[in-house]
């Protein structure tokens, strides 16, 4: 017997990084050593106080059983104190905090909380994909917002028709920005808010690379410029900033009375997360966070490894203030899915083509940092040698 799927699930496929898995797992297993620098999962672990909390936790008795669906009030306060140490900004822990078990979960299920079918939902392109495979499962219609070089991989609000701007329900940025790695200025979420406003739209920023910054820069929370939290909600994670990507830990935070509405349908799909994650969540962001700023350092000499390389065979890269990325213009008259498979299977070294995340990302490929400095130097040898023979 067999029974046919939801029409709804039509709108899916499996996922880029699942069938990139398999590929390297194949070549493997014919006997050769792939080094990934195609997803971002940080390699280093979070520090001892935040272990020590979690270890703490879970010897309690009384810590394994169902917990609220907005977590403890220690959770809700930590959030609100990150966001005042981080950011500057003041959130209501009571009502302008939903935790999430991760943010791309709360960024699928928001989704599906507003959008009606026919509705239209604005997307950077290139850009993280699950606003685009959220949109559709959603029946919304997607309108890319070209990320272009010429224009610092910002979108142009002036460029977005009247017609879909009068449509449009939501709006997602991301800046830090993921796959780019661009940074966004005060300026431009001003901008950002001022164009939501006109139309109606609420904006969606996903903030997840916020804390991960370089030479100095310090990136903003767009509630530094919508402080009464009008027209955004901002997504925001401990996966990057915190080195605790596999814990699944993260929050939406902004309108309440959106939040109520994305509260409601988490009740019907989750029953809350683990207490002891939580409890070391808690230490995490109240924590000393002086370790962030090391640890940024690590990634900022990785981000240099990787720049320094390609910029000695004349690729001439962006230098990234913030993310784990580095995003690499393509020789010309490359495509960028047959740049990255002829790479992955002639010198065995994984990075993201450019069109995964959209079709402006054509012509570009992604560059990950999160493995140690010697395998970012022998894979930067392999590459640019490789490129040397093309």
């Amino acid at each position: 017997m067999r029974i046919e799927a939801a029409t709804r699930m039509q709108t899916l496929s499996t996922q880029f990084f699942a069938g990139l898995s398999a590929r390297i797992a194949a070549l493997e297993a014919q006997g050769n050593r792939v080094i990934r620098l195609d997803i971002g999962s940080p390699d280093l672990p979070p520090p001892s106080p935040i272990l020590d909390a979690l270890y703490r936790s879970a010897n309690r008795s009384d810590t394994h059983g169902y917990q609220p669906h907005r977590g403890s009030e220690a959770l809700l306060n930590a959030w609100s104190y990150m966001y005042r140490s981080a950011y500057g900004v003041e959130i209501d822990p009571k009502s302008e905090v939903v935790p999430l078990l991760g943010s791309k979960e709360g960024i699928f299920h928001f989704v599906q909380a507003f959008v009606n079918p026919g509705d239209v939902v604005l997307i950077p392109d290139p850009g993280y994909l699950t606003y685009e495979a959220a949109a559709r499962f959603a029946g919304g219609e997607v309108y890319r917002m070209p990320l272009l070089p010429e224009n610092n991989f910002l979108p142009d609000f002036e460029a977005i028709p009247a017609e879909v701007a009068r449509r449009a329900k939501l709006m997602w940025l991301n800046y830090p920005n993921n796959p780019t790695a661009a940074t966004a200025t005060r300026e431009f979420f001003e901008r950002a808010v001022e164009f939501a406003k006109g139309y109606q739209i609420l904006v969606c920023h996903d903030a997840a690379y916020s804390q991960v910054t370089f030479d100095g820069y310090r990136s903003p929370s767009i509630f530094e410029v919508d402080r009464e939290k009008e027209v955004a909600i901002e997504f925001n994670t401990l996966s990057k900033s915190h080195n605790m990507a596999g814990w699944r830990v993260g929050a939406a935070l902004g309108n309440a009375e959106t939040l109520k509405t994305l509260y409601t349908l988490k009740t019907q799909v989750d029953s809350g997360h683990f207490r002891p994650i939580l409890d070391a969540a808690v230490q995490a962001m109240t924590g000393d966070q002086g370790w962030l700023q090391e640890r940024n350092q690590v990634y900022q000499r990785r981000r240099d490894l990787i720049v320094d390389a390609l910029r000695r065979v004349g690729v001439e890269v962006r230098v990234p203030l913030a993310s784990l990325y580095v995003w690499m213009p393509l020789p010309s008259g490359w495509k960028s899915e047959e740049f990255c498979q002829r790479l992955l299977e002639e010198a065995h070294v994984s990075i993201t083509p450019g069109t995964v995340f959209g079709k402006y990302g054509e012509g570009s490929a992604r560059i990950c940092f999160c493995l140690a400095d010697d395998l970012i130097v022998e894979a930067m040898e392999r590459l640019t040698q490789w490129m040397k023979k093309l």
